[in-house]
């Protein structure tokens, strides 16, 4: 991603909609505003791999969830390096929706944990596009140090970004988030869309975005260089 810090925002003017099953059977509803529209291009025409991007939901069940699968079904028929697939909800995931992206291996879809929780917005589009670059890229978005050094990890890390559509700078530490997840088989990283979500704020005493949570235990606020991540990691690992 290029370092203008594009906010890209969702023109989220209509709440009706109909739950569709084709991706050339498109509302006439975008959901991304002109300029955004305008600017996606820039971001997903030249991917050097596909991705797929699958949302769990139910459009039936709440207007999140049927704009994010309105959102990908959109992303997914203007872009050919961009696949889309849709699941319902699963119950190991307790906020909807659930949309993650895949690497396109032929016709498999490989997980490199990359997941955005709720429906993203204002700030953490911009936090989408990082994570299908990251995806895309095969996380080469990172330092090329901070690749060296991963390589090295052993143990199983989960990266929790509590974060929200005003938040400028959750994109930046998820950028970084994801990049470590599909740069390490042993990471996964969560982007929780915490404004839409304020549970997840109760549950861990966040007192403003953006706020990452390593293994549950180390909590670090602001926005963290790739260095200080990876030696937090290590120290939460000990």
């Amino acid at each position: 991603m290029n370092g203008r810090g594009v906010t890209l925002l969702i023109a989220l003017k209509d709440k009706r909609g109909i739950r569709r099953n084709k991706l050339d059977d498109l509302s006439d509803r975008n959901p991304f505003d002109a300029e955004t529209w305008a600017l996606l291009p820039e971001y997903f025409e030249k991917l050097p791999r596909k991705v797929q991007i699958n949302v769990w939901g139910d459009p039936e069940d709440s207007f999140g969830e049927q704009e994010a699968e309105r959102l990908i079904k959109t992303l997914a028929a203007r872009f050919t390096q961009i696949d889309a697939a849709f699941f319902p909800r699963r119950a190991n995931y307790p906020y909807y929706p659930v949309i993650g992206i895949f690497d396109c291996e032929g016709d498999e879809a490989v997980d490199n944990g990359v997941r955005i929780i709720g429906l993203p917005s204002g700030y953490q589009m911009t936090s989408l596009i990082a994570a299908v670059q990251a995806v895309s890229f095969q996380g080469t978005t990172l330092e090329a140090a901070t690749r060296i050094r991963l390589q090295s990890l052993n143990k199983d890390v989960q990266l929790e970004l509590l974060t929200g559509a005003d938040d400028e700078a959750g994109a930046i530490v998820a950028k970084t988030a994801f990049g470590l997840a599909v740069a390490s088989p042993h990471i996964r990283a969560f982007l929780i869309m915490a404004d839409t979500f304020p549970i997840a704020n109760v549950r861990y005493s966040v007192s403003y975005f953006p706020h990452l949570v390593i293994n549950g235990r180390t909590h670090i606020q602001g926005v963290v260089e790739e260095e200080v991540l990876l030696k937090q990691i290590a120290a939460t690992l000990k």
